[in-house]
């Protein structure tokens, strides 16, 4: 028979015959190597053949046999589509781990195509939506500010080919995010002259490689910082060939500090706004406009990104206030309090800001046609994300927040508004506490509601709070009220993948943790 084994057996008792068998696994019997390599096989060994009988035959059926072909797999209408929008790699990978799974047994053959197609990424990127509630406005391990509407459209709309260095009405080449870097310089009227890089970190980078490679930056030492993932300042500077001098001590720096420190070799000083700490108590520093008045230039980091005044973060520094202070450059992020994409914002007076775009380290550090789209649309469009959880009133927010617990809570989940304070994150407004509300959740839950079944599946995003006290806090502030709905799912999903014992709800209105 075709696909059979046959198998000599040299024992005395089953000489006069012959064993028959597929190569195969079969629990019982012997174990022989088959002729299919290393898969080893368990034989039953029957009686002998007496010569009068029909040789008996052992005929046991492989499942992995019946694991289909990828190509009958591929040839599933929902995985046909999937090739278009995802890619043959994708989905050839997850078939392959189908198939696994079936010849695993985890699975029945049938169900490959299905596994398959249940496992497919919602894009061809690994990158996955979230909904931040952690109470972190902008938070740097979640990409930092969500861009807005507008913003999203533009990326979109500059996708493919688009006019981003050519000008259509003279059929030449034109200034390059012209649309762009007017809108920049239209938000900070102070501002001379504006380029755009990739970051801040390329900004004060391009600024020490073009005004300072050789010379000295007089800076305060308490002004020396560093920022997530080890990055620290003074290795930044003096990368780029520059000398650090610094001056004054950690918690107090003088003017005559500075005025002592300044020579020849100085190329500026560099104003840092420590934006993720603070230094209380016994402290001092020199402001912008007393350091101008030194007859050196003067260049400042804002880091967060704030271009003009903010009424929910008085005493956070911006682009414009400085600049009109006497500052000759300012470095800024744009994807931080602004809410725009990344890139790092350079303003300053013309014959500076000129410098360091024609800078050849300028082109390196150029940006892209999609950031310098989002970024114009950002300044030119409606408020930024950002801006509206700042500037959202906690009563709005308390209200949601009921709302969501109670609609929760009648669907089972152990559920409770509680109010709490939020932050500014990525280095903007240290210190400040943004008043907020949050619904309170079994801590259990966090894991499901990040990566759980629903989530891969692509029914319900991914929802990433704070552990406080013991409990999961899903902070609303930072959650659009767009996203109400489906942070409820996103919930419910997750409670029906990790039940929880039921806690019980406080009798009155929205308790605070600590005084529940």
């Amino acid at each position: 028979m075709a696909g059979l084994a046959r198998v000599r057996v040299t024992s005395a008792a089953e000489a006069s015959g012959y064993l028959v068998v597929p190569p195969v696994f079969k629990t019982g019997g012997r174990r022989f190597a088959s002729p299919a390599g290393s898969i080893p096989v368990r034989l039953r060994v029957t009686r002998p053949w007496d010569g009068r009988r029909p040789r008996r035959r052992v005929a046991v059926v492989d499942p992995r046999r019946h694991v289909p072909r990828t190509d009958v797999v591929l040839a599933d209408p929902r995985l046909v589509a999937a090739r278009e929008s995802l890619g043959v790699a994708l989905v050839k990978a997850a078939v392959a781990r189908a198939q696994e799974l079936a010849r695993s047994g985890a699975i029945s053959p049938a169900s490959v195509a299905d596994t398959a197609a249940a496992s497919l990424p919602l894009t061809a990127a690994s990158l996955m939506p979230v909904i931040n509630a952690t109470g972190v406005l902008v938070h740097t391990n979640l990409g930092r500010a969500p861009l807005s509407a507008a913003a999203r459209d533009a990326v979109q709309a500059a996708a493919g080919y688009t006019d981003v260095e050519f000008d259509l009405a003279s059929g030449k080449r034109g200034r390059r995010g012209a649309a762009a870097l007017d809108a920049l310089a239209r938000a900070v009227p102070a501002a001379g002259a504006v380029h755009v890089v990739n970051n801040n970190a390329a900004a004060l980078a391009l600024a020490a490689t073009a005004l300072a490679a050789g010379r000295e930056i007089v800076v305060s030492r308490g002004e020396l910082i560093e920022i997530g993932d080890g990055f620290r300042l003074p290795d930044l500077l003096q990368s780029t060939g520059a000398r650090i001098r610094e001056v004054g001590s950690t918690n107090r720096t003088a003017l005559h500090d500075y005025r002592q420190a300044i020579c020849a070799d100085t190329a500026f000083i560099l104003k840092v706004h420590p934006s993720n700490y603070l230094i209380e108590g016994f402290t001092a520093s020199v402001s912008v406009g007393e350091l101008a008045g030194l007859g050196v230039l003067v260049v400042g980091d804002i880091g967060s990104g704030l271009l003009s005044p903010s009424p929910v973060l008085p005493d956070e520094p911006d682009a414009d206030s400085w600049l009109r202070a006497g500052a000759g450059l300012v470095t800024a992020s744009g994807d931080k309090l602004l809410g725009g994409p990344q890139a790092g914002l350079v303003l300053g007076r013309p014959e500076t800001v000129t410098r360091l775009a024609r800078h050849p380290l300028a082109r390196a550090l150029r940006v892209d046609k999609l950031t310098l789209a989002a970024l114009e649309a950002t300044l030119a469009g409606p408020a930024a994300p950002v801006t509206e959880a700042m500037m959202a009133a906690l009563e709005s927010i308390r209200e949601r927040a009921e709302a969501q617990a109670g609609r929760l809570a009648s669907a089972g989940v152990d559920c409770r508004a509680v109010l709490t304070d939020a932050a500014v994150g990525g280095g903007g407004g240290p210190g400040v506490r943004l008043p907020s509300a949050a619904l309170s959740l079994p801590e259990q839950l966090a894991p499901d509601l990040r990566s759980g079944a629903a989530v891969r599946r692509g029914d319900v995003p991914a929802v990433v709070g704070r552990i406080e006290g013991g409990r999961l806090l899903l902070d609303l502030r930072a959650v659009a009220p767009d996203d109400d709905e489906r942070l409820a799912a996103a919930v419910v999903a997750a409670r029906g993948s990790a039940p929880s014992p039921a806690v019980p709800a406080p009798a009155d209105g929205v308790a605070t943790p600590g005084r529940e």
